[in-house]
């Protein structure tokens, strides 16, 4: 069984306050979602989901997602063994974005790079210049050993 979304309503009262899920995707078909640790709120990642990745979400509770670079459907942790199980699901006000609140299994790693999450640097500005410094360089997995170089 698949999940077939319904179209968002025109009404705007129906869409912010009305019980229905009718995810609004933008013109190539996609939502944006944004991933956070169930249990300490940590921000893990930001990708993005279309009706396909989105229905596999919630009928198997494991966060899928859709890949822009690789234009494919893909099951998060497939590969190094963290899949996301979701704990909760929202949407925002007017259903063009959802919240994940997951569980990380394997190494509690959601970033390719080994590190627990996508947001390890920061922006940084200092005599005019823009740079980025490492937050969190600690690797819970070698990526050369998990991830077949092609």
């Amino acid at each position: 069984m698949s999940l077939v979304f319904a179209q968002p309503s025109s009404d705007h009262t129906k869409v912010e306050e009305g019980l229905a899920f009718t995810p609004r995707f933008d013109s190539h078909g996609l939502v944006t979602a944004v991933v956070t640790d169930a249990e300490d709120g940590m921000l893990l990642m930001v990708a993005h989901m279309n009706a396909e990745a989105l229905a596999l979400t919630v009928e198997t509770g494991i966060a899928h997602y859709y890949s822009r670079s690789r234009k494919a459907l893909w099951k998060k942790g497939e590969t190094s063994g963290n899949l996301q199980t979701v704990v909760e699901l929202r949407t925002d006000c007017d259903q063009d974005a959802v919240w994940l609140r997951v569980k990380v299994a394997g190494h509690d790693a959601t970033c390719h790079t080994g590190r627990r999450s996508c947001f390890y640097r920061s922006v940084d500005i200092a005599d005019g210049a823009v740079t980025l410094t490492v937050r969190d360089d600690i690797r819970h997995f070698d990526p050369d050993t998990i991830y077949d170089k092609k």
